[in-house]
């Protein structure tokens, strides 16, 4: 199989562009509530925190892609942004949005 870096980012922006999409709906008027007991609208909260934080590592993923389609189209893909040093074919191949090397990471 050829390592395309270009198919490979595109498509992993646009699985987190709509993953993000999906989180960041809001819930249904009225449908979280906090009462006396655990339940359903208890529940209900605990998801949305837990998306909150998911957002967020979504979000820094999303980032690196976009810096990564940058630097491929800048002719600068696989090199490190801290050293400029060359990041190692496994890696790139194993995480195409890595925009440092191992030793910066």
């Amino acid at each position: 199989m050829t390592h395309d870096p270009g198919a490979e980012l595109a498509t992993k922006r646009a699985t987190l562009e709509s993953q993000l999409e999906w989180l960041r709906q809001p819930p249904e008027p009225g449908s979280i509530g906090f009462g006396k007991r655990v339940g359903e609208g208890t529940s209900q909260a605990v998801e949305r925190i837990t998306a909150v934080s998911a957002e967020e590592k979504l979000q820094a993923m999303l980032t690196d892609v976009k810096r990564a389609q940058s630097k491929l189209v800048a002719g600068t893909y696989g090199r490190c942004d801290e050293c400029g040093a060359e990041i190692g074919a496994e890696r790139l191949e194993a995480r195409p949005w890595a925009t440092r090397c191992m030793r910066h990471a």
